[in-house]
């Protein structure tokens, strides 16, 4: 749910903090107050259109932020930022972010039904699944035989299209392969390997000579092999130099077994042009396949298994297509089969939902309205909500025919039919043009309703606002230099002085306390009341 609210250089705002609880809280204040401010300030989190018509006068930006809390704790931080030039700026938990993962992360968290918001309604998705959590239907199985269809179909047609080009590639494969197979590629690592036997062939009676030299100074009749041997002569016979002369005769040991190792190296390396040449074409030959096949010699060595692979899948193009036709041809069954099995179960339960909104209709201030669902063919997928507001008229898409309020009380009917909706709901002005019981209906509607999902309600009704479990109240202060907007939650006295003020239009007035008084006692009474047994 949304638990914190906070806009800055908004119209007429400087700066707003809000927090909100779970339930209804409801959002009152005079016309021109910045009600529907909040509405378009929670819509700018959602990833409505960004428009600098909404920055304060004098702002060089204005800019909402929002938190929003599941039922498992955890938190995202949605933030838009509106500039008076250049492009909008929209974050998601403190990082840039385009609009369009905005309106996927905070879209399945909040329903903005309002006057001026693009209403869930007229989303044909929402629509659909509307009706199928109503019925109680699972389309899983028809999405998931939509997948298998898509994906052998994908199979198929890698299979190498026609027959022609089938050939074109066999033939590309089967030189691939014989130029890698006449590599005899084993080892990842042989090209380290050469270039090291490289340098060793290359520089062979060099590195001979310098071994054979390194040999005779270190060896016990070199220089080297001498100097150490005097020096242990003259050191070995003093007591207090024991560790010292043990150092230096396992230096002299280490020595003579260098020499020898120097003295072998110097026998075996041999000039050996033949071997050199050989060495120097496989290098050569190596860094052609990797420059065709792959950026090491382990890319080419597994391009050269999927080569075999795709070589044997093709060579067997003509069972597997078969086989994957055949396969195909079941999945597009059971596909036409869940298709029209779902197609009549949205079909059969569509009047059914379309009664139960009408019924909530009815007591939301529109005794004529008629709710009606039409269903397309085959699995249902398009299902369109026809409204006829008024007796004895066609029932027209709701878009044609529904005012902002009447769209808004729709939505509301659906969600108390279904009591499932997004964490959060916020209703613009759902009760527009009406008052009196037809009030009092819409708010134990909306509190039925806040049972669920948290529920913010813009309002003018004082029936409507006295089911509230929390109530915001906002004004326009305007000192004769300049205007602004706040914002403060309501305790009891409160409540009563601004439910006086909505039913009088004098908040001291005693009778109308009074009558406040009796509206919220009644609202009290009846959303605690005990359920029926």
């Amino acid at each position: 749910m949304l638990t914190d609210l906070v806009i800055r250089n908004m119209v007429l705002i400087d700066e707003l903090v809000l927090e909100f609880e779970g339930g209804m809280t409801v959002l009152t204040g005079e016309t021109g107050a910045g009600k529907t401010l909040l509405t378009q300030a929670v819509g700018l989190l959602a990833g409505g259109r960004a428009n600098p018509g909404l920055i304060r006068t004098g702002a060089g930006e204005a800019e909402v932020e929002g938190r929003f809390v599941d039922d498992d704790g955890t938190e995202l931080v949605v933030r838009r930022v509106v500039p008076t030039g250049g492009r909008a700026r929209a974050y998601l938990d403190g990082h840039l972010a385009p609009v369009s993962a905005l309106q996927e992360a905070v879209g399945g968290r909040v329903d903005i039904c309002g006057q001026h918001n693009h209403q869930a309604l007229l989303r044909p998705g929402m629509r659909r699944d509307a009706l199928d959590r109503f019925a109680d239907l699972d389309a899983a199985p028809l999405a998931e035989a939509r997948r298998r269809c898509a994906e052998l179909s994908e199979r198929l047609a890698a299979l190498g299209g026609d027959e022609r080009a089938r050939a074109r590639e066999l033939d590309i494969l089967e030189h691939q392969i014989a130029t890698l197979d006449a590599a005899d590629l084993s080892d990842p690592d042989e090209e380290e390997h050469l270039e090291a036997t490289e340098r060793m062939l290359s520089e062979a009676t060099a590195i001979r000579e310098a071994a054979a030299g390194a040999a005779y100074l270190l060896g016990a009749d070199g220089p080297g092999g001498e100097t150490l041997g005097e020096a242990l002569s003259q050191l070995e016979r003093f007591e207090p130099l024991a560790e010292v002369v043990g150092r230096l005769r396992h230096l002299a040991e280490e020595a003579g077994e260098v020499s020898s190792e120097l003295r072998r190296l110097a026998d075996e390396v041999r000039e050996d042009p033949v071997r050199l040449t050989e060495v120097i074409e496989r290098r050569a030959l190596l860094a052609g396949l990797r420059h065709r096949y792959g950026t090491t010699l382990a890319d080419v060595m597994a391009f050269g298994d999927e080569a075999q692979a795709r070589l044997a899948e093709l060579r067997d193009a003509e069972g597997a297509a078969v086989r994957l036709g055949a396969e195909l041809a079941a999945a597009q069954e059971l596909e036409r089969a869940e298709a029209a099995r779902l197609g009549e179960c949205r079909r059969r339960a569509a009047p059914a939902l379309a009664e139960a909104v009408t019924a909530e209709l009815r007591q939301l201030a529109m005794p004529n309205a008629g709710l009606h669902l039409r269903v397309g063919a085959g699995p249902g997928d398009e299902v369109e909500y026809l409204l006829a507001v008024n007796s004895g008229v066609t029932p027209a898409p709701l878009a044609q025919v529904a005012s902002g309020g009447e769209l808004s009380r729709t939505m509301l009917a659906l969600h108390v039919v279904l009591m499932a909706a997004p964490p959060t709901v916020l209703l613009d002005e759902v009760d527009a043009g009406i008052g009196g019981e037809a009030g009092t209906a819409v708010g134990r509607a909306l509190a039925t309703l806040a049972t669920g999902p948290q529920t913010l309600v813009v309002t003018h009704l004082p029936q409507v606002a006295a089911y509230a479990d929390a109530h915001v109240s906002l004004q326009k202060i305007d000192d004769g230099t300049r205007t602004r907007i706040t914002a403060r939650t309501l305790d009891e006295d409160g409540r009563l002085v601004e439910l006086a003020r909505m039913l009088s239009g004098s908040p001291h007035s005693g009778s109308a306390r009074e009558h406040a008084a009796e509206l919220l006692a009644r609202a009290t009474a009846e959303r605690f009341e005990p359920e029926p047994s």
